[in-house]
């Protein structure tokens, strides 16, 4: 498990794109169980859509990169260096099923399908009150950054 402090420490992104609040299981190397709290006050709702607000697919995507971020940081067992980034390189059969509203809660399940020579490939669900909101397969790869 993991709160929003331990998060912080592994996440470089600060809000408004930090999307994580809390893991709530993580099994290195296998999967991981996060959740995004999805308030009115999300910056987003203000223009997506004035009149009846639903959080972009994209920021669902993202919130699942992060969290498969998170596998990542735990499976290899690793800080990373201030010259260091997970990336996220890839997306394959995105689907978008419900739409997330203020007052929901994104249930994130991200589990690593396999890991070779440094990219990382995952498939990520989003839940909301047990229904599918968003499916996906995505990759990412640690970078060195100038």
């Amino acid at each position: 498990m993991m709160d929003i402090y331990q998060i912080l420490k592994k996440l470089p992104h600060r809000y408004p794109m930090l999307l994580v609040d809390r893991v709530v299981h993580i099994e290195p190397g296998k999967d991981i169980k996060a959740l995004k709290n999805v308030s009115i006050n999300e910056p987003y709702f203000n223009g997506h859509f004035p009149n009846r607000p639903v959080m972009p697919g994209v920021l669902m995507i993202e919130a699942l990169a992060q969290t498969a971020g998170l596998l990542s940081f735990a499976t290899l067992g690793v800080e990373l260096a201030d010259d260091q980034v997970f990336y996220f390189v890839g997306i394959d059969n995105a689907r978008f099923k419900r739409p997330v509203q203020p007052g929901d809660q994104l249930v994130l399940d991200v589990t690593l399908e396999r890991s070779k020579a440094g990219i990382f490939k995952f498939k990520g669900q989003a839940s909301v009150d047990g229904e599918l909101a968003v499916e996906a397969e995505l990759m990412c790869t640690m970078r060195r950054v100038s």
